[in-house]
């Protein structure tokens, strides 16, 4: 590396200060077209996290259709899917108190559908001709852990609901046929997750509204089928991994079963961890365009006719919510050294056209690190996969002969994939000469179910061997300094951290993001889209109560050897506070350096603006005062108890 001025890794000045790299920074997702409008969310952190859905026209100007209301929906707490248009009519939900709200046409004002609050609403289509809008209805009357979960329409003329399916633990995408006639929707059940095992059904809509008896299209317990469309000629589409792969599929009323729809070694689809993802949508031609990712990479494809798949290509490195009207396919683009933004592409063509930019961040690439694939060996004989972020600052040069520290991130879900788009967390890292690795261990997406099942009832082994060999492996190839090596992880990355540093005598700090400490407790104080999920990923609970022990940190906790950073949400759900809280308690007591930080107001991930400041600003003291260096920021140290 050639610099103008030589300086220890980590302590490289950086023009991504922590207030850049948050404060610019906007959440995009879930672009709908509407004619020649096109609608898209937009989280805000500088507005306490609020989300706002816009309305673009075709002059390129975006307005808010609910200004000032925050159109979230809680539905498995994780939400997805809060709202929908069509022909100006738009449907939402109101984070704050679940209210239903109907805008009618662009410029009436708003109304009320349903308000009562334990009721909350998520992945809905509109039948205009019915006049009535289909969602997943979730009623929380009972408590969190018991809702009932169920299909309804709900009257677009005085908010009056129709039950439409019932009996099954989970419902998703109810889709209208063409031609008015059938829905399509999707069920599973415990102990299954929708990645683990789905059913696809179709049913007629009966003259009163109701459905009748449904027809099973799809799917089993060992089958996931998600993401099913209606195909311009009455065909249903779908994607299923009965064949390792999240793959396209086409089923016709009538046929003794469905068809393959140009098979191919990657994924169309991923997990559902949330409502209304899409990763291909159907032309009026009826060509399929579809994102198809896997370890050689990724591609937009048109798929579906009589010829070859054909590559269509894209300046993105990777497209979600992906939506196809008359030759043009808007999405959401993620790039390696871009924000991410709104975007259409001309199919015809393959011109991008950047509609709305993610971030107003202005820095030159040259300060970013371009992530490179990898892949290393493992436990068991088996290979894992990463993205390895090379430190990258062209101003500076590190000493002869140092190797720089490294962050090891294991992703959250776990059932989920390290994340390729911009992600400036990561940039304020290797700008500062940090190694960044962000590891695919087994049991991650984009590789085939085979590789994802990896995972069943070894969570906390599979996992945790993938993310400490993913920094050996680093070490080796002289990438890592062995001695200042740190792991980080949210959620279910969480956990693997706390795991990893009770387990494993490698990483010499850790930083975990409201992580789970105690399996058994989890078991009993989650919601309930993850009440079950323990049974895949751990056992049968309380069958399996002693390989719960055997995998909870809060158990091992006086195995931590090294410093330890815990930050948390006061108001989260999905791993309440008592979680974190066990693992402190346990750093009081054996003496190790340690912080904790508790945001209130924050769920499950951090959204308001100065938190995530804090957060981000809190971790690099952290590693700085752990491995012995002085960063180039100006703000304050965080405090570490025990140091």
């Amino acid at each position: 590396m050639n610099g103008t001025q030589t300086l220890r890794y980590g302590s490289w000045p950086s023009p991504i200060t922590v207030d850049l790299a948050v404060g610019s920074s906007r959440g995009l997702s879930e672009p709908r077209q509407d004619g020649d409008d096109i609608y898209v969310l937009e989280s805000r952190p500088d507005e306490a996290g609020r989300v706002t859905l816009l309305r673009r026209t075709p002059d390129g100007t975006f307005t808010e259709v609910a200004p000032e209301l925050n159109v979230r929906t809680r539905v498995h707490e994780y939400g997805g899917g809060a709202y929908t248009a069509t022909d100006g009519v738009a449907v939402f939900s109101e984070f704050d108190d679940n209210r239903l709200l109907l805008k009618s046409a662009p410029d009436e004002a708003i109304t009320e559908l349903v308000t009562e609050p334990a009721l909350r609403f998520a992945d809905m289509s509109l039948d205009l001709v019915r006049d009535r809008v289909y969602a997943v209805m979730e009623d929380q009357t009972e408590s969190t852990i018991e809702a009932r979960n169920l299909l309804v329409a709900v009257s677009l003329a005085d908010g009056s609901m129709t039950e439409l399916a019932a009996g099954h633990d989970f419902y998703s995408d109810p889709v209208l046929s063409p031609d008015g006639s059938s829905l399509a929707f999707v069920t599973w059940d415990f102990p299954q997750m929708p990645w683990d095992g789905t059913h696809l059904w179709v049913a007629a809509i009966e003259a009163d509204g109701t459905l009748g008896e449904p027809v099973h299209v799809a799917g089993g317990t060992e089958e996931s089928v998600i993401q099913p469309k209606w195909a311009p000629d009455g065909s249903l589409v779908y994607v299923s991994d009965r064949n390792d792969w999240w793959n396209l599929y086409r089923w016709r009323e009538g046929a003794s079963g469905s068809s393959e729809v140009d098979p191919m070694e990657a994924e169309v689809g991923g997990p559902q961890w949330v409502f209304g993802l899409s990763e291909y949508d159907i032309d009026a031609d009826g060509t399929i365009y579809a994102f198809a990712h896997g370890p050689e990479g990724a591609r937009l494809l048109a798929l579906g006719s009589s010829e070859a798949p054909r590559e269509i290509g894209f300046a993105a490195n990777g497209l979600t919510y992906v939506r196809v009207s008359d030759g043009t396919l808007t999405a959401i683009a993620g790039a390696f050294t871009k924000p991410s933004a709104l975007v259409r592409i001309d199919l015809a063509s393959g011109v991008e056209e950047r509609l709305r930019e993610a971030s107003t961040l202005k820095v030159d690439e040259a300060y970013l690190s371009t992530p490179q694939h990898v892949s290393f060996p493992t436990s068991g004989g088996r290979t894992a996969y990463a993205w390895y972020y090379p430190p990258t600052n062209p101003d500076v040069a590190a000493p002869e002969g140092e190797r720089p520290p490294l962050v090891v991130i294991s992703h959250g879900g776990p059932t989920s994939q390290a994340r390729t788009s911009l992600g400036l967390d990561r940039q304020a890292f290797t700008s500062r000469g940090f190694a960044v690795v962000d590891v695919d261990y087994g049991g991650s997406t984009g590789y085939g179910r085979a590789f994802r099942d990896q995972l069943r009832e070894q969570w906390g082994i599979v996992d945790v061997d993938d993310c400490t060999a993913a920094a050996t492996w680093l070490a080796e190839q002289g990438l890592a300094d062995p001695e200042r090596m740190a792991i980080r992880g949210g959620s279910a990355g969480g956990y693997t951290t706390l795991a990893t540093l009770c387990f494993k005598d490698v990483f010499s700090a850790g930083t975990s993001f409201y992580g789970l400490g105690d399996l058994a407790a989890f078991t009993d104080i989650t919601h309930k889209f993850e009440s079950r999920y323990m049974d895949i990923l751990v056992g049968p609970y309380p069958e399996m109560a002693a390989r719960y022990r055997e995998r909870s940190p809060d158990d091992h906790s006086d195995r931590i050897s090294c410093p330890v950073l815990v930050m948390q949400g006061a108001d989260d759900k999905v791993v309440p506070p008592s979680q974190a809280e066990g693992i402190v308690r346990a750093l009081q007591m054996n003496g190790l350096p340690h912080a904790y930080i508790l945001f209130e107001g924050e769920g499950h991930g951090f959204r308001m603006a100065a938190n995530q400041k804090r957060a981000l600003a809190a971790e690099l003291s952290f590693y700085a005062q752990v491995f012995g260096f002085e960063l180039a920021d100006d703000f304050v140290p965080l405090e570490l108890h025990g140091l």
